[in-house]
């Protein structure tokens, strides 16, 4: 009959979108593997886990192997914390003269055996009768078992050792010692193995990411997940699942302030579905979505606008050009304008930003300007593709209406899309254009597509200058004008007039 404990209590990890990943924390009293090469953050989160617990009150112990007293301490300066409430035992080269009140041990591991070595360990914890223990790491345990089979047989004897008592143990592996893989035997023996990842791009930060790989008896949010060590310890972004989120919601029309726009597109986009705006670069993309966020905002609801490309500073300048007052809206709490790097922020970072922009402060409008920015934060486009695809359904779900710039490559004549097309994924497409006539450059605004209603299939000049954004009739003197090079056909000219006003 086995003596292993039974429970079905949970320990929160400590580290911000773990117990999320874990749907509510670790199982008590088990033995875990936290594995992964040097630098993914094994450290960082065991102090966090220990931390956590010590905050609580309760007694922890953290056995380091490989690093020494003063380089933890070194560790958690970084993150601004001490280590007060942690004991250490610990392994060094140094000789030192301790007390019997000190909480560190010195040993020396070439002078003992590996039986001696996890004696000494076991009659500390025993004194100690912490709730949770680090073991930090097992490629130490490797050297000192100096064979396989003994290291193994050692590990199993700990985690019998284990089973009767009231302790959650995380053991620590770099991986050094098995040739960079994981052991599975080691993962037979564990409750649960969770495995870090750094990937290091051709440019920009370095990417972490973290995977349950096993949890017996326990539901979790399989597949990779990013997450970050900050100064203030690791957080991790849960993968974004939107059928967790399914709710429902009434899909009434939203405008965008312009009456001609809303005409084109019977009524407005609709709420619970997002708008993709297409064109060249300079096309008048932006200065349209500015127009739907000025009057979200005159409305009283809450947006957030994510600028990959253009200058916050700039974009309040064309705004005003525009007659658009948006920092009024900044200082009145309804707008945020967040500018992203996309060399330094993972897609799962970002996700994380726009769900916290719904459930914290009800954002019913989200900007994502634009998605050449966007892609730009994540080399594999199929998965790009998959996780914009599960952002958009969660904001959909949510009732959030969502706009969506992507510029097509070339400015003028034939287009063609950027190597991210995701007009499939929206709800509806705007498609503007530039075309010549008599040696002046004009811009021309069509409706692709719009699932949500009824839409104008013509194509219509837009002017943007400082009267503000204008449509005009509908071209249908003129032959050709998608191709930028069109044809005039009528009796009259059906252009607006020129005034020469500056185009922001």
């Amino acid at each position: 009959m086995s003596t292993e404990v039974v429970t079905s209590k949970r320990v929160e990890s400590g580290i911000p979108g773990l117990d999320a990943v874990l749907r509510g924390g670790l199982p008590a009293s088990r033995f875990y593997l936290l594995e992964g090469p040097p630098g993914t953050g094994k450290t960082t989160v065991s102090l966090q886990f220990l931390r956590h617990a010590a905050t609580l009150g309760e007694k922890v112990l953290y056995v380091t192997l490989s690093e020494t007293a003063e380089e933890l301490s070194d560790v958690a300066a970084s993150h601004g914390w001490d280590l007060d409430g942690i004991s250490l035992f610990e392994f060094s080269e140094v000789d030192t003269v301790f007390s019997p009140d000190h909480q560190q041990t010195l040993l020396h591991p070439w002078e003992l055996e590996l039986g001696e070595t996890i004696k000494r360990i076991t009659d500390r914890i025993d004194d100690l009768q912490p709730t949770r223990v680090v073991f930090d790491s097992l490629s130490e345990l490797r050297l000192l078992a100096q064979d396989s089979l003994r290291y193994r047989r050692q590990v199993l004897a700990l985690k019998q050792y284990f089973a009767t008592r009231q302790v959650t143990v995380l053991l620590t592996d770099d991986l050094t010692g098995n040739e960079g893989q994981s052991d599975a035997h080691l993962h037979s023996l564990c409750h649960g193995v969770i495995s870090l990842e750094r990937l290091t791009l051709d440019f920009g930060g370095a990417r972490r990411r973290l995977q349950v790989r096993k949890l017996r008896g326990v539901d979790y949010v399989a597949g990779f997940h990013d997450f970050v060590v900050l100064t203030g310890g690791a957080q991790v972004f849960p993968r974004l699942i939107a059928s967790d989120h399914a709710q429902l919601f009434t899909g009434e029309a939203v405008s965008s302030g312009l009456q001609e726009l809303d005409a084109m597109m019977d009524g407005g986009p609709l709420r619970g579905t997002s708008t993709l705006f297409m064109g060249p670069a300079g096309s008048g993309k932006t200065n349209l979505a500015l127009q739907f966020v000025h009057a979200a905002c005159e409305r009283g609801e809450p947006v957030a606008m994510y600028e990959f490309d253009e200058r916050i500073g700039t974009l309040l300048r064309r705004a005003e050009l525009l007659g658009l007052p948006l920092r009024r809206h900044i200082d009145a709490g309804l707008l945020e304008l967040h500018q992203v790097d996309p060399a330094q922020i993972s897609p799962g970072q970002f996700d994380a930003m726009v769900v916290a922009q719904v459930e914290r402060r009800r954002a019913r409008m989200i900007v994502v300007d634009s998605l050449t920015g966007y892609m730009a934060a994540m080399p594999q486009e199929q998965q790009l593709i998959l996780q914009l695809h599960e952002l958009l359904a969660y904001l959909n779900q949510q009732g959030v209406t969502t706009l969506l710039l992507n510029a097509q490559q070339s400015l003028v004549g034939t287009m063609s899309t950027s190597n991210l097309n995701v007009s499939y994924v929206a709800d509806a497409v705007l498609l503007l254009r530039f075309f010549e006539h008599r040696g002046r450059i004009r811009k021309a605004l069509s409706i692709i597509k719009n699932r949500g209603g009824a839409h104008e299939e013509s194509i219509r000049e837009l002017r943007i200058d400082k009267q503000g954004i204008r449509i005009g009739e509908v071209l249908d003197a003129f032959h050709g004008v998608l191709t930028g090079v069109p044809t005039f056909e009528g009796q009259a000219e059906q252009l607006m007039e020129d005034r020469g006003d500056f185009a922001p």
